[in-house]
């Protein structure tokens, strides 16, 4: 193996114009050769590549009326960057594909850049290209590299019966500050800001490789729901105990106002992009993470007390 990877989506030398004429695409040390040819070149001294893609639509996954294009800029990069985290992976580069209206391509075409830049420079990594054409509204594919640095991959099929289930990051501040944003209030402003800009653990990731995590992802769709795809892969089931889930002060003021439960938007709202891992027992958690159930015999995710539907989020759903 080289150590090197070419990556190319659609003509990253499209890309390239826009990133000489604003400057805001640096190239990282992991970028051995960046926007400008028909493909760019990406350093991967493990020898393997963790790749990870997502899509997001307008009307769908964000609005421009609710969030700015450096909100969603970092959003985007945000949500692809933490699934390679979640592998216990370290972000390398990311490439972008744009489908953009044309009252979307001058200042508010920088701003998005902008968030694509600060969110990778979070984690070290570079917007290596990407493509961009015309659409009746905005359009973003983001895909997401990121180098294993001699560790195995943490899968979602290693949750063994007897391992402790653990979460680090927020939950429920993307879900509540949706639902403030429908029910037309400004406060809580911090809950409003995690939904237009989540910030994942990213450190979390590789530390929770490094402690022997059997199995890990990103809370994107919902704590329940995701869990639950590591409970199917895993042949196992898992039991939350709604006890040890410490409801932020921010959660009971929004729920509050809104008449809600502020645990339902702990355990179904998504967009926070957590991390949620299993640990054999008797590993010792860093503080930043937080037991919060266990690994047991059977089969689904089950919430001691509390009676659950599918929840979670769902793409397919109007």
């Amino acid at each position: 193996m080289n150590g090197r990877c070419v990556i190319t989506v659609g003509d990253l030398g499209e890309f390239g114009v826009v990133a000489r004429i604003t400057g805001r695409l640096p190239q990282g040390g992991a970028v051995l050769l960046g926007p400008g040819d028909d493909a760019a070149v990406v350093s991967a001294p493990d020898g393997r590549v963790v790749v990870t893609t997502d899509l997001l639509i307008e009307g769908r996954h964000f609005r421009r009326d609710w969030s700015s294009g450096y909100d969603i800029g970092r959003k985007a990069a945000a949500q692809n960057l933490s699934d390679v985290v979640a592998m216990g992976a370290d972000p390398t580069g990311i490439v972008v594909g744009l489908g953009l209206p044309p009252e979307a391509a001058t200042g508010w075409l920088d701003d998005l850049t902008d968030g694509f830049r600060d969110e990778c420079d979070l984690v070290g990594a570079s917007v290596v290209g990407g493509d961009i054409t015309r659409c009746d509204l905005v359009v973003i594919g983001v895909t997401a590299l990121g180098d294993l640095g001699g560790r195995e991959p943490v899968t979602r099929s290693g949750a063994r019966p007897g391992d402790v289930v653990a979460v680090t990051g927020r939950l429920g501040h993307a879900a509540a500050g949706l639902a403030l944003l429908h029910g037309g209030r400004a406060e809580p402003a911090a809950l409003i800001d995690a939904h237009r800009r989540p910030e994942p653990p990213y450190a979390r990731g590789p530390e929770a490789a490094a402690l022997g995590a059997t199995s890990m992802l990103d809370v994107s769709d919902g704590l329940f729901q995701d869990l639950g795809h590591v409970a199917e892969a895993s042949r196992a089931g898992i039991v939350l105990d709604p006890e040890s889930f410490a409801v932020h002060p921010l959660l009971e003021e929004a729920a509050g106002l809104l008449g809600a439960d502020p645990l339902e938007w702990m355990l179904a709202g998504g967009e926070d992009h957590a991390l949620a891992a299993t640990f054999p027992e008797g590993v010792r958690l860093p503080p930043a993470w937080t037991a919060i159930g266990w690994v047991t015999d059977g089969e689904g995710v089950q919430v001691t007390g509390r009676p659950m539907g599918r929840g979670g989020w769902d793409h397919f759903q109007k």
